[in-house]
């Protein structure tokens, strides 16, 4: 493996919709481990983690303390990147509070470096702290930690508003503002399926775009799911951190919040679970009339997003089916409760939580 500076230039040809599509081969574990300890002075013992757009290591080292290596898709936008290190920078400074990963310098002081892989193809390295603790995913439901989500969401929000800059790069793809995007890959989504999707859509093409201009907007996490939540071992209730900042768009800051109530939609509790969420946000940083308006539309939306997309990507990536649908069961359920008679039931309760 050959390694060059701070200094890394995209993959020719590469475009922004290359980062979910692309195609790498994945380092050995030998390799990467020999790179830890070459730029970080690092050994330990490295274990391989899941990731939809990079490659991601845990790093445990002697006295027990753990880092997460991130080496970065030959597609992804160098630009992208560097602005996720400043906003984590940012939080660092702005609400020290927020428990989020932080930037690990190497030996010779940079917070990332160029690799040349196989091929040539540049990818951007970063190490970062890691969170320890359980993640959200696949926990029993708690009404208690969802007033603590909803906290944690609002308090970051806070922290981000103050974070002017926008993310460099075209659209991305799991942005609810442009969910009418998706219109040409509902053909992917199966027959059974489909109409909900069309109908999600067009409530928010009926709702959303006359309005979306007033709304409040600023940066946003947009990506704050049970597989980026890590909880306390020993106090479960309590939220240990927000990992996977990949996803940062400039965008209503009520999209935040939908993205977040759409994780729980699939549970027998679902509209309790929803409401302490919407508690613990108000809390923090109040609603306004538009955005409680707007929220049942988003969330449907994004859930209708998470069918479409895993679906149209699963099918191209067959490979990779089981941790691409990882969200797709559930997002269904939800699409499905808030296409019926549990769409008013939903909508009277975020308009009750919000102006309680």
């Amino acid at each position: 493996m050959a390694m060059n500076g701070s200094g890394c230039a995209r993959a020719d040809g590469a475009a922004e919709g290359d980062v979910l599509s692309s195609r790498w081969t994945p380092l050995p574990l030998a390799d990467v481990s020999a790179l830890i300890e070459e730029r970080y002075g690092l050994s330990g013992t490295l274990d391989r983690l899941s990731s939809e757009r990079d490659e991601t290591f845990k790093i445990t080292v002697a006295n027990g303390r753990s880092y997460t290596l991130k080496i970065a898709n030959p597609a992804e936008n160098p630009d992208i990147l560097r602005f996720q290190n400043d906003v984590l920078r940012h939080l660092a400074a702005a609400v020290p509070a927020v428990p989020v990963p932080r930037l690990v310098p190497g030996r010779d002081g940079e917070e990332s470096f160029c690799l040349n892989g196989a091929g040539g193809a540049p990818r951007i390295v970063r190490l970062l702290t890691y969170l320890d603790g359980d993640l959200l995913r696949g926990m029993q439901g708690s009404i208690a930690r969802n007033r603590n989500l909803g906290h944690a969401l609002a308090v970051l929000g806070l922290g981000l508003r103050s974070f002017e800059r926008r993310p460099p790069g075209g659209k991305l793809l799991w942005d609810i503002s442009h969910s009418l995007d998706l219109a040409p890959l509902v053909r992917h989504v199966a027959p059974e399926r489909r109409s909900f999707v069309l109908a999600a859509l067009d409530a928010f093409a009926r709702s959303v775009p006359g309005v979306a201009p007033g709304l409040r907007h600023q940066l946003i996490h947009n990506d704050f799911n049970p597989h980026n939540i890590v909880i306390d071992p020993a106090d479960p209730d309590r939220i240990a951190g927000i990992i996977d900042f990949g996803d940062m768009v400039h965008a209503p800051l009520v999209n935040d919040l939908a993205v977040a109530l759409a994780y729980h939609l699939s549970g027998e509790d679902w509209m309790a679970l929803c409401g302490a969420i919407i508690e613990g946000y108000r809390a923090v940083a109040p609603l306004e009339p538009q955005e409680i308006a707007l929220l049942p539309v988003l969330v449907r939306s994004r859930l209708a997003m998470t069918v479409v997309i895993t679906e149209w990507r699963a099918a191209s990536r067959p490979e990779d089916k089981d941790y691409i649908l990882r969200n797709h069961k559930s997002a269904w359920i939800g699409l499905q409760r808030l296409s019926g008679p549990a769409g008013d039931a939903f909508r009277r309760l975020l308009s009750d939580k919000s102006e309680a």
